[in-house]
C-alpha cells in the first residue's frame, strides 16, 4: 500500500496514535492506491501467440475473432508478439501499446533466431493497389487511407498501382484442407514495392489485391462462423513474398465487391460486413509494426527483441507443425514454455506428439492465460492444480558406509 500526502509533513504534525494531543487541522490525504511500477530486478516477460492462417481455426479463423484473446494476453504479459491473422478484424482493430504486429514469414525467421525485431514509434507506410481493381473499388480504398491519415494520424505516405493486374488465384489444398493460392504476376507486385521504397522512402507496405468474387453460396459457411476463410491463405502468400524480398513489415487486404445483406451472420464474421473494405486494421497494424533486422546486421541495438527473449508460446493443439512453432520448441539456447490449446481446433493434425514436442496442454484460452500468469510470476503452473505436484526426486543413493554416491556425472569442485 502506498501512502500519498497532499503536502510534506509539517514539523508540528504528531502521528503518534497514543498521543492525547489534538493535532492542528492540517488536511492529510491517505490513499490505498498502489501505483504500478516495473520490477527492475526482473526482465520483461514476452509471449508469442500463434493462430495459423487459413486453417479454419475455431478461434482466429474468421474476422479478427482471436483479437479478444490477444487483448486479454496483453494485460498479463509485458510484451505480446503476434501476427496479422490474430490482430486484423477488417474494419475493426484495437490499439495495444505492448503488442508487436509481426508478419508470419518474419515471425518464423524470428523464431529460428535469424531475424530480430526492432520496435519503432512510427513507420512510413506505402500502399500498393492491384491494377485489376475497378475504379470505384479503388476509390473506396483510397478513401480509407485518407480517413486513416486524417482521423488516426497514420503516416501513409504514397500509393502506387501495379503496372499490370496481379491476377490472384485461390483454392483449398485437398491434402491439408488449408486455403492457399498464387499470384500470376508477382514481379509486378515486387516492382511496385521497390518503386515506393525508392521514391517515398517507405518502410512498411500495405497491399490490396483484387480477389475473385465468390458466389454467395460458397461463403455461406464462413459467414455463419463455420468452415475455412478461403482468402486468408493467399493473403499470407502475398505478404510472405514481400517480406522475404524486402525484409520490411507487410500486410494484405483483399478487394472484393460487397456481399448482399444476410440475416444469418455469425458475430465472428461480422467485422467484414460493416464497410466496403477490410483495410483499416491493416493500416493501423503496419503504422507501428516492428522492423526486421538480420542477426548479422550492424544496426542491431539493445532495444531489439530476439527469439531467445521469448518466455512462452501459445498456439492451437493441432497446429504445432509450423516453422515458427517447431523452431521455438526445439530451441537449444532457451526453450520457451509451449502452451497448446485444445479448444482451438483447426483442419490440421499437427499435434505435439507427432513431433516429440513437450507442451503444457490446456482446455481453452482461459486456462492458457492462467498458466502464463503463473509462469510470469515464477511459479510452477502445475502447483496451481490439485495433486499435480509429486514428491521431489532423488538423483543419488546413500550406501551403508555413509558415503554418498551420485548417479549423475561426478562433479569436481
Amino acid at each position: 500500500m502506498a501512502l500519498h500526502l497532499s503536502r510534506p509533513f509539517p514539523a508540528f504534525l504528531n502521528l503518534n496514535p497514543f498521543s492525547t494531543k489534538s493535532p492542528p487541522s492540517t488536511k492529510l490525504k491517505i490513499s490505498c492506491f498502489a501505483p504500478h511500477h516495473s520490477n527492475k530486478c526482473k526482465r520483461e516477460y514476452t509471449n508469442v501467440m500463434i493462430v495459423p492462417t487459413g486453417v479454419g481455426a475455431a478461434i482466429g479463423g474468421y474476422a479478427g475473432d482471436a483479437l479478444p484473446v490477444a487483448r486479454a494476453l496483453s494485460s498479463v504479459v509485458d510484451c505480446l508478439i503476434t501476427h496479422p491473422n490474430v490482430l486484423n478484424a477488417a474494419m475493426l482493430y484495437w490499439p495495444m501499446s505492448n503488442v508487436l504486429y509481426v508478419e508470419g514469414y518474419a515471425l518464423d525467421r524470428f523464431a529460428e533466431g535469424l531475424w530480430a525485431l526492432m520496435p519503432v514509434h512510427q513507420n512510413k507506410v506505402g500502399l500498393v493497389l492491384d491494377a485489376g481493381i475497378e475504379p470505384e473499388l479503388r476509390f473506396r480504398h483510397l478513401q480509407v487511407a485518407d480517413a486513416a491519415r486524417a482521423s488516426l494520424g497514420l503516416p501513409i505516405m504514397e500509393y502506387i498501382i501495379t503496372d499490370m493486374p496481379l491476377k490472384v488465384e485461390k483454392w483449398v489444398d485437398p491434402k491439408t484442407g488449408q486455403s492457399t493460392g498464387r499470384i500470376k504476376n508477382p514481379n509486378s507486385l515486387l516492382q511496385a514495392v521497390q518503386t515506393l521504397i525508392n521514391r517515398a522512402q517507405v518502410n512498411a507496405i500495405a497491399v490490396v489485391g483484387r480477389f475473385p468474387d465468390d458466389d454467395v453460396g460458397d461463403v455461406d459457411d464462413y459467414r455463419q462462423g463455420m468452415g475455412i476463410d478461403v482468402l486468408a491463405g493467399l493473403e499470407a502468400v502475398i505478404s510472405h513474398l514481400v517480406v522475404k524480398e524486402f525484409q520490411i513489415p507487410c500486410a494484405h487486404a483483399p478487394a472484393l465487391s460487397p456481399l448482399p445483406l444476410t440475416q444469418f451472420l455469425s458475430p465472428k464474421s461480422a467485422a467484414e460486413e460493416i464497410g466496403y473494405t477490410f483495410f483499416p486494421c491493416v493500416l493501423a497494424g503496419l503504422s507501428n509494426a516492428p522492423q526486421y533486422l538480420t542477426k548479422s546486421s550492424e544496426s542491431l541495438e539493445k532495444s531489439c527483441i530476439f527469439g531467445s527473449d521469448v518466455d512462452s508460446v501459445v498456439l492451437p493443439l493441432d497446429a504445432c507443425g509450423g516453422d515458427g512453432a517447431l523452431a521455438f520448441a526445439t530451441s537449444k539456447r532457451k526453450k520457451p514454455l509451449i502452451i497448446a490449446v485444445e479448444e482451438n481446433e483447426t483442419v490440421l493434425n499437427d499435434t505435439p506428439d507427432k513431433f516429440g514436442i513437450e507442451v503444457v496442454k490446456v482446455s481453452n484460452y482461459w486456462e492458457a492465460i492462467g498458466v502464463i500468469a503463473a509462469h510470469k510470476a515464477g511459479i510452477d503452473p502445475h502447483s496451481l492444480r490439485r495433486n499435480r505436484i509429486s514428491n521431489i526426486r532423488c538423483s543419488s543413493v546413500m550406501p551403508t558406509n555413509g558415503t554418498a554416491v551420485s548417479s549423475a556425472t561426478p562433479i569436481i569442485q
